[in-house]
């Protein structure tokens, strides 16, 4: 394993979303900003919006953990699902137990835990992970959530969390009254270069690399480039980096390893081979009739005719095709190469309208 070659207590690339690791760059900063003051306020609705891979369920995890000893807080990542089957999940996650689908009864259990929480001074929060899958109908049955509040104040917050879908939802005639209700969508954008360079040192630097930088400046500008700035790609590609350096004893990660490393990664050369190996001239069904390789082979068929053409051949072309022009019924013996360009293409015109015979 590549910690102990590196000097490491632990992976710092991992896949799981563990706060500990969480990179607060300029937008971070904001985007966290922008929901801690929205629950602070008793805003009711937050939404964060942003590409797979981001960081989302990262930087929740990190929010909740500043409200972990004055607030009640459920996590749900079960997203497709019914209305029954989401307060069933909700109920869970609060420590409610509850029987039966009776959508009513969950929603009367559910009331009482927010008037208890409100009671001992303790807030609710719930954030709804992967929220873009939410289908409309369970979207209402979460709108339906924010109607319990008392005169003052909000008896639940709730995040919704989601891809750029779910912004789309929340812009569709149909859930207005849920988009109404929200009161700001956040959103992050891809990492740049720099931010790229500096989230890889903070997850090195979190994992216990105490030397000077793994990566070199043109690798990190590579996996930028090849990660798209997503997170969870750069996770992916500094993983393998590190091993692969480590195979080969290497304590610094050049752009050779990263382009190893992507080369590896690159899942299209597992696609099977397209490129057709057959030698049979014979037409079937289906034919894929490449129009420039017929005209290309016309062409060079021609050029190779008229390369090897005497004098008297080519004296007796041009009579041929005076002849012609006297002999309207008689065909000329060898066509111009403008004339057989000109009949390859109608061939082709009637290859593409009629499909092969059987014959």
């Amino acid at each position: 394993m590549f910690r102990q070659f590196f000097g490491l207590r632990e992976q710092p690339f991992g896949v799981t979303p563990d706060p500990r690791y969480l990179y607060l760059g300029g937008q971070h900063r904001e985007v966290l900003a922008s929901l801690y003051y929205g629950l602070e306020a008793n805003r009711g609705f937050l939404a964060m919006v942003a590409k797979p891979g981001m960081g989302k369920t990262t930087l929740l995890f990190h929010l909740l953990e500043k409200f972990r000893n004055r607030a009640q807080t459920a996590f749900i990542f079960q997203t497709q699902c019914t209305s029954r089957e989401f307060m069933r999940f909700l109920l869970a996650e609060l420590g409610i137990e509850h029987e039966g689908q009776d959508l009513v009864r969950m929603h009367e259990d559910f009331n009482r835990c927010l008037l208890r929480e409100a009671q001992a001074g303790r807030r609710v929060i719930v954030v709804i992970d992967e929220a873009q899958n939410l289908a409309p109908s369970v979207l209402e049955t979460v709108r339906l959530l924010s109607d319990f509040e008392t005169p003052r104040a909000k008896l639940l917050q709730i995040i919704l969390s989601g891809q750029p879908e779910l912004a789309e939802k929340l812009a569709s005639p149909s859930l207005r009254q849920l988009h109404q209700r929200v009161a700001s969508i956040s959103g992050l954008n891809p990492l740049t270069v720099q931010e790229t360079s500096a989230y890889i040192a903070h997850r090195l630097r979190v994992a216990g690399y105490q030397g000077d930088g793994v990566f070199s400046a043109g690798a990190v500008s590579r996996i930028a480039e090849l990660s798209e700035g997503i997170p969870r790609n750069i996770n992916n590609l500094c993983f393998h980096a590190l091993s692969l350096a480590c195979a080969l004893k290497k304590k610094t990660i050049d752009m050779a390893v990263v382009e190893e490393v992507a080369r590896d990664l690159d899942i299209r050369r597992l696609l099977p081979d397209r490129t057709s190996t057959s030698n049979s001239t014979e037409s079937t069904p289906g034919f894929d009739f490449d129009e420039a390789a017929a005209i290309d082979i016309s062409e060079a068929y021609l050029r190779r005719h008229d390369s090897g053409m005497g004098e008297a051949e080519e004296e007796h072309r041009r009579s041929a095709r005076a002849g012609q022009r006297n002999r309207q019924q008689e065909p000329a013996t060898m066509p111009s190469p403008d004339e057989a360009r000109a009949y390859v293409k109608s061939v082709i015109r009637m290859l593409k309208n009629e499909p092969a015979s059987g014959s």
